[in-house]
């Protein structure tokens, strides 16, 4: 299983935060933003990483996370050149994924709780070449609404007027390497991006796509008032065991 975290896009609605810096690189507790989701997947055994950053600000990334050996992992990069949607971002991967199966984070997503059971039970699972991460909430509006009968997802809509349900498709995505040949299938949406939730509907059409509901606090933390909730519910996580992080302070 190879893993990759999404953390480039412009972070337009965070503004002016991300004036002059990478959102990923926010603090989220005690942590930059992006170290969370690295900790998730390494906790779930996945330390073969790539993160896909901008051009604009990838190199702060570059300078906290290195080539991950300080963390115990493998780390390298690809460029996304332009924002052109997740799908894009991810199509990036397809060399590093090669055959193998993938597990994607947005990097601006929070997880409170390991992630290593839903990976197992995908990596275990035969009936399913996709799987999604779903959580319920107040406000699913805000985002890809799943419809679930007889527990099978039924339909994705993409921040619907009027939900048919509360159960939202977080930021963590998990594929076989089929989603490579998906995504070249794929036509940019009315917002000429490639979109994820066009990958996934895919799988749907096939009855390939597999759900598990998340464990603990989802946070998508892309606005000022997410963040700020994020900032809190993170403040008593503490990653340097899992990461094995050790930190030298220097005296001036």
């Amino acid at each position: 299983m190879k893993g990759v975290i999404l953390a480039g896009g412009t972070g337009s609605r965070l503004l002016p935060l991300t004036a002059t810096i990478n959102k990923h690189m926010l603090p989220v507790g005690r942590y930059p933003m992006i170290m969370h989701g690295l900790a998730r997947l390494k906790e779930a055994g996945i330390l073969d990483v790539l993160v896909i950053v901008g051009k604009r600000d990838g190199a702060p990334i570059l300078g906290l996370l290195g080539n991950g050996k300080r963390y115990g992992m493998n780390i390298t990069y690809r460029v996304q050149e332009s924002p052109g949607g997740i799908a894009d971002a991810l199509r990036l991967a397809k060399r590093f994924v090669g055959c193998e199966q993938v597990t994607v984070l947005l990097g601006d997503n929070l997880f409170t709780e390991p992630i290593a059971s839903a990976v197992s039970h995908f990596q275990s699972e035969e009936r399913y070449d996709a799987m999604v991460m779903l959580k319920k909430v107040d406000d699913p509006e805000r985002f890809g609404v799943a419809t679930i009968e007889d527990g099978v997802i039924t339909s994705i809509d993409e921040k619907p007027l009027l939900p048919l349900s509360n159960d939202v498709v977080t930021g963590l995505y998990l594929y076989h390497s089929s989603v490579f040949d998906i995504i070249e299938t794929l036509l940019p949406s009315s917002r000429g991006e490639l979109e994820i939730t066009d990958v996934n509907l895919a799988y749907l059409s096939n009855n390939k796509l597999g759900y598990q509901y998340v464990q603990g606090e989802w946070i998508d933390a892309g606005t000022h008032e997410s963040l700020a909730q994020a900032h809190q519910v993170a403040a008593p996580i503490d990653l340097d065991p899992i990461l094995s992080r050790t930190y030298e302070v220097v005296t001036i």
